[in-house]
């Protein structure tokens, strides 16, 4: 149309199309032309793993240009009608926002169900505008998820304003998209196209502004950080309507809040784009205050998170990380090992992480640090290097394991750094003055706190609760001794943490729940925790002299479930470090034990662990001659035949060496006719590590110098029988 109302004259090309028709059609090229071309499956952006996709990302998928029209369709009816679902879920933020978009979409969804119901015959005016909607419902259907989620409720929150655009910006992408739409070419009903003529306009003109009750909440909890990082205890009040507006009713709720804020800023700390990591670690440090204080009378017991489960206490408990290999900080491999100005080496991402959050004293000794220099180790950086090619332990996953523990040297934000040390105090007055319940809601609060993070563990252990959940490991009830047992375990992680459980005294405490824990879950984790404090000669040392140790380890390995078996072994494997402590291993009954245990065994993880506390019991005389007197011999043969780590071929084979050299040619003759056992041996020269190659050698020079004099006594029999015949 011109200006002045009158019809533009077309020219003739062959076809002549209706003007609303041409000018549908600059429109679709110039739509084609910001689209890109990639491939697309209709179910794809359907069936995208929630779990894997992070909060407020969109990785939607354009259709291509070659898609079928029908299947594109019914993939758009699919997920428009998953968009309409949400109606009927808990939004506890943007709900005036999420209703505005599904009321649109229902409208459209009808619309495209009569598109399908009438088989359109002109297919190409409309695809391209489908394809735009189909692409616009994908990131409005992630909108809903996230705004729906739970756990991520004050997260959601404390992005109003970028979640309102993003709405926004979508339904605005609708209108653009239906602009192109030739409506008078689509056969639907009259009624229809009035009703997308109308939500294109509003659409058009759709203002997506935060609801009143969000931008409310958003301040009262900034105000609340505000309040900790200015060091006042926080209105409770105004806490408890936050949790009460975004529908956190419950302990589990929070928990759930608190394990998402986790897993982002873990996210974070990966992608290294550490971006977020204040916001979050401010609410997360909020949150945790809430879990603990306001929550304090929720039920929380049988709610525990799935990661903080029996057997992953276990996990790091093996015989094949030397304690010279670990960070004194992070408990992990070192992949990068620098030595300080007092002498102690530590991982460089570990001790950077401390020096950046403030602290200018080494954290084994407490010395001040003459300088921030860092020296490169790169000796012991070699031996770990070897250590990890010899035993098949990857660098790889160590390093990502480094770096996600020593992330949490720094609190993150001031707010998390002041709320946990509230809490943190806050928690020590309950374990010392609360009631039976409130201890145990305390210990656990504590045991969730300390999993994995540094920063959480220093400040409980400086608020001073380690005496008072050594007390509780005298409690009657098996839960509150469980929690205080497990909260332990996580402090005894911390060499500052190690040092206070031995100062107070409470290696007795721990031995007696080894002992006669009332959980078999409580034993198990006392002896993991023996295994940390064993990290110093001077622990081990008093574990040695301490009668009960050593004798409740092996009763434990006799009589426990397979994760405590792991755990007593590798905790007697570290006390044993100790020369002294292995006659008194030997004489409590370890021997047997271990043996029988070896012959049991189908996980060849423990099996590799009893070969190596037996490794270091056969070098003592007694201990070898307990092996040949249980008649063991045939199953070390066996298990160096059939195990399937390096590692443990190169035990069974210090075990054989140790029983020659002790035992004398009684062993070395049996030895001498096992064939398959010299292929054994040469093998373990070729591949094996530096240590194990030397044994080999050894033993094969002693079982071919027995051989040889073997052969030549025979000779010499020969001989004089024939010079008697003569």
């Amino acid at each position: 149309m011109r200006s002045d109302g009158a019809t533009c004259p077309q020219k003739s090309c062959g076809l002549s199309l209706p003007i609303y028709l041409l000018t549908t059609e600059i429109q679709i090229v110039q739509l084609r032309n910001r689209i890109p071309k990639l491939f697309f499956i209709p179910s794809m952006a359907l069936t995208i793993d929630q779990d894997t996709r992070r909060v407020l990302s969109f990785p939607v998928v354009q259709p291509c240009e070659g898609i079928s029209p029908p299947t594109l369709l019914e993939s758009l009816i699919t997920i428009s009608r998953r968009i309409c679902s949400y109606k009927s879920k808990l939004f506890a933020t943007q709900r005036r926002n999420a209703r505005e978009s599904i009321r649109q979409i229902e409208i459209l969804l009808i619309f495209f169900e009569e598109i399908r119901d009438h088989s359109p015959s002109m297919w190409n005016p409309i695809v391209l505008c489908l394809s735009e909607l189909h692409h616009t419902f994908q990131k409005i259907q992630f909108l809903m998820e996230d705004c729906t989620r739970e756990g991520a409720r004050f997260w959601i929150l404390m992005k109003s304003h970028l979640v309102a655009t993003q709405f926004q910006v979508s339904i605005r992408s609708v209108a653009t998209a239906l602009d192109v739409l030739p409506l008078n070419s689509i056969e639907v009903p009259y009624e229809t196209k009035e009703l997308v003529q109308m939500l294109s306009k509003q659409a058009r003109k759709a203002k997506f502004v935060l609801d009143p009750g969000d931008e409310e909440a958003m301040k009262r909890v900034i105000l609340v950080m505000n309040q900790f990082e200015n060091k006042v205890y926080p209105n409770v009040s105004m806490m408890e309507k936050i949790l009460d507006y975004l529908g956190i009713k419950t302990w589990g709720d929070c928990h759930e809040e608190i394990k998402f804020l986790n897993e982002e800023i873990e996210a974070e700390c990966v992608g290294c784009n550490e971006r977020e990591v204040p916001l979050l670690s401010s609410l997360l440090g909020l949150l945790s205050y809430c879990r603990g204080i306001i929550f304090e009378y929720s039920n929380f017991s049988g709610i525990l998170d799935q990661t903080d489960g029996r057997n992953n206490n276990l996990e790091t408990l093996s015989c094949l990380n030397p304690e010279e290999f670990l960070c004194p900080i992070s408990l992990e491999l070192m992949t990068d090992p620098v030595t300080v100005s007092t002498g102690q080496t530590y991982d460089r991402a570990s001790i950077k992480k401390w020096l950046k959050s403030g602290n200018f004293v080494c954290p084994v000794t407490g010395e001040k640090l003459a300088s921030t220099e860092m020296v490169p180790n790169t000796s012991l950086r070699k031996l770990i290097q070897q250590f990890c090619t010899e035993y098949g332990v990857s660098l790889a996953k160590s390093r990502k394991k480094n770096r996600d523990i020593s992330r949490t040297i720094s609190p993150g934000s001031p707010t998390n750094e002041e709320s946990i040390k509230f809490l943190s105090l806050l928690l020590t007055s309950k374990l010392c003055c609360g009631t039976d319940y409130q201890k145990n809601k305390a210990a656990h609060e504590i045991r969730l706190l300390s999993k994995s993070n540094l920063f959480n563990r220093s400040c409980l252990i400086e608020s001073g609760c380690v005496p008072y959940l050594l007390a509780l490991l005298h409690s009657t009830d098996p839960a509150t001794q469980e929690n205080g047992m497990s909260a332990l375990l996580k402090l005894s992680k911390q060499p500052k943490g190690q040092k206070v459980i031995m100062q107070n005294k409470g290696l007795n405490s721990i031995v007696g729940v080894l002992k006669t824990g009332l959980k078999l879950e409580s034993r198990q984790t006392a002896a993991a925790t023996i295994f940390y404090l064993s990290s110093t000669h001077e622990n081990r040392k008093i574990m040695g002299e301490n009668h009960e140790t050593i004798p409740a380890l092996i009763e434990l390995i006799k009589e426990g479930t397979p994760c405590g078996r792991k755990n007593s072994v590798v905790a007697l494997f570290a006390v044993q470090i100790r020369q002294k402590n292995r006659q008194k291993a030997i004489e409590s009954g370890a021997v047997p034990v271990l043996l029988n245990l070896l012959s049991s065994c189908n996980r060849f993880e423990l099996k590799t662990d009893t070969l190596a506390v037996l490794s270091t019991l056969a070098d003592n005389i007694t201990g070898s001659i307990q092996i040949l007197e249980a008649a063991s011999l045939p199953l070390i043969l066996r298990q160096l035949q059939t195990i399937e780590t390096r590692a443990g071929k190169e035990y069974c084979i210090s075990i054989l060496h140790s029983l020659c050299l002790n035992c004398g040619d009684g062993v070395v003759s049996i030895l001498a006719k096992d064939a398959p056992l010299m292929s054994a041996l040469y093998s373990v020269i070729a591949d094996g590590t530096s240590h194990a190659s030397k044994i080999a050698r050894s033993l094969t020079k002693i079982l071919q110098r027995f051989s040889e004099t073997r052969a030549a006594f025979q000779i010499a029999e020969l001989r004089q029988e024939q010079f008697v015949h003569v």
